[in-house]
């Protein structure tokens, strides 16, 4: 037999136990196993959020505004941690009966109004954190006007998703208060309150909605790349670890539906807690991992835009070779076109006359290769000279031909 906790101890005291009841029964309790999973996914995203500033901080040097708004998700995700602990050490992840019979009323009353102020911080997280992914696609597609004006609509969906959730849960009673009262408590007849599973299920619904417009952004931003179905799956692995968050939020959806109309529901609690943060902290691991890219550059190396001898397997050309040509907007290294080279040496390149690709000004510098997260769907590192050879033969991606190396010592004579 188990040791019984004290307040259920004081209650079994002071009769306000019935019988049939059980000590064994209300002192079962899955707390501690769901603060060490809320503590885990807490320690995981704090370190990958910081390791994603550190990259755009000091390897790329470009914070944006979807690293801001990432930090600031963080924030608000610590507080929401932190009160998910403090309500489970309430009790308020136990049966219904030891919340009905062991807490006390100001007790009851308490964890009431800190679940409505978690989850109030909870539909903000998650609106600033799909913003923050938003942000972060803009990024990524700003030369592609159709995937721009679908971030920007979405970017008006979510607002109307996080004013309806909030609001849902804002008005949930009128007069408007905190608490949600039980049946069993005095203050149920003075509020007119929507049923906690309505107010729930439809919030979960719409977040579930929201996740899969986020999932489906990426997935028009790879369907849009000129590269093969091998580089777009690889593509795919990184861009797409939001099919578990969308995962997560099914399994809110369905914890909600228990929580609701089960005659236990508050059983089904611990684990919609460690849900709820998971959900938070995966959106912002799958949106921060290909952010800091910069860290593990050799690890994305096989994202780079497909060039690759005819025959053989891409590299990178050492001392004597020549490097391979490849297009401007597809990032590719343009140093040794004019290279002459035997007659049966062939390259596969993407080439087109035309285009008028911008120059950065004079006065910013890039690195051979700084990066940064844009370089998931283009390679924006390259010398100033490179891309004044790009501009001046108006060289962009068309089509892929195969051309001996002959051909290629003369492209830098193209003109438009």
């Amino acid at each position: 037999m188990s040791e019984i906790p004290a307040d259920i101890q004081t209650a079994e005291a002071e009769g306000r136990i019935p019988d049939g009841i059980t000590a064994d029964y209300l002192a079962q309790s899955r707390d501690r196993p769901t603060k060490i999973a809320i503590l885990f996914v807490a320690a995981l995203t704090f370190v990958i959020v910081v390791a994603r500033c550190y990259a755009r901080l000091f390897l790329v040097k470009k914070f944006g505004w979807d690293d801001a708004l990432a930090v600031f998700t963080l924030a608000i995700y610590i507080a929401i941690v932190a009160l998910c602990i403090i309500l489970i050490d309430m009790g308020s992840g136990r049966h219904i009966e030891y919340i009905q019979y062991v807490l006390t009323l100001p007790r009851v009353i308490e964890t009431e109004r800190y679940d409505f102020v978690m989850h109030i911080l909870y539909t903000t997280a998650l609106f600033v954190c799909r913003l923050s992914g938003l942000a972060f696609y803009q990024r990524l597609a700003s030369r592609h006007p159709k995937i721009s004006l679908a971030i920007k609509l979405s970017a008006g969906f979510l607002l109307a998703a996080f004013l309806a959730q909030f609001f849902l849960l804002l008005f949930h009673c009128l007069p408007v208060t905190g608490l949600w009262p039980y049946p069993w408590q005095p203050q149920i007849d003075d509020y007119n309150c929507i049923t906690w599973g309505d107010v729930y299920v439809t919030n979960s619904a719409l977040s579930l909605v929201c996740d899969i417009m986020m999932l489906a952004l990426p997935s028009m931003l790879i369907y849009m790349l000129q590269v093969s179905p091998k580089r777009k799956l690889q593509l795919s692995l990184i861009m797409f670890p939001g099919v578990l968050v969308l995962v997560i939020s099914c399994v809110r959806l369905w914890l909600v539906i228990v929580g609701q109309w089960s005659s236990d529901g508050s059983w089904a609690y611990d684990p919609m807690l460690a849900i709820e943060t998971s959900e938070v902290g995966g959106t912002l691991i799958a949106l921060s991992i290909p952010a800091m890219k910069s860290l593990f550059g050799s690890w994305f190396s096989h994202l780079k835009a497909y060039s690759s001898r005819a025959g053989g397997t891409s590299g990178k050309p050492s001392g004597g070779q020549r490097a391979y040509g490849r297009s401007w907007e597809t990032g590719v290294k343009l140093s040794s076109l004019g290279t002459r080279a035997a007659a049966d040496d062939a390259y596969k390149v993407n080439i087109g006359v035309g285009g008028n690709p911008s120059l950065p000004s004079e006065g910013t510098k890039h690195s051979r290769n700084d990066g940064s997260s844009e370089d998931l769907l283009m390679d924006v590192s390259f010398s100033p000279e490179e891309r004044q050879l790009a501009f001046k033969n108006g060289i962009r991606l068309t089509e892929e031909v195969s051309i001996s190396s002959s051909r290629v010592s003369r492209l830098p004579h193209l003109s438009r």
